[in-house]
C-alpha cells in the first residue's frame, strides 16, 4: 500500500514504515505531520486517482530528523571581464517516518 503526496512543490511516494526526505516544514523533531495532498492511493487490489487531489484520503507521519543537506556550490563567471561569484548553498530537509495512510 502505497500513496503520491505533494509537499514543498513536489511528490514523493509514501509508504508505512519508510522514511522519506521532504522539503523542511514547520514542525519540529518528534512531532507528528499531516498530509491532506494526496494525489494518487493504491491499496494492491485498487487504484484511486485524484483531480488533483483525493478527499477521503491523507498520510499521517512523524518527523524524525531535520537538517540542511550536502552543500553545492554556485559559481558565476564572465569571460573576459574578470566578473566571478562563487557560492554555496546548502538546502535544508526534514525527514518523516510515515506511520500511517487513511483512505
Amino acid at each position: 500500500m502505497y500513496a503520491i503526496i505533494e509537499t514543498g512543490g513536489k511528490q514523493y511516494r509514501a509508504e508505512e514504515g519508510k522514511v522519506i526526505r521532504v522539503e523542511k516544514l514547520p514542525a519540529e523533531k518528534g512531532e507528528t505531520v499531516k498530509f491532506d495532498k494526496v494525489l494518487m492511493f493504491n491499496n494492491g487490489d485498487e487504484m484511486q486517482v485524484g483531480n488533483p487531489y483525493l478527499d477521503n484520503c491523507s498520510v499521517e507521519g512523524k518527523v524524525v530528523a531535520v537538517g540542511r543537506g550536502k552543500k553545492i556550490t554556485v559559481f558565476k563567471f564572465k569571460r573576459k571581464k574578470n566578473y566571478r561569484r562563487k557560492q554555496g548553498h546548502r538546502q535544508p530537509y526534514s525527514e518523516v517516518m510515515i506511520s500511517l495512510i487513511s483512505s
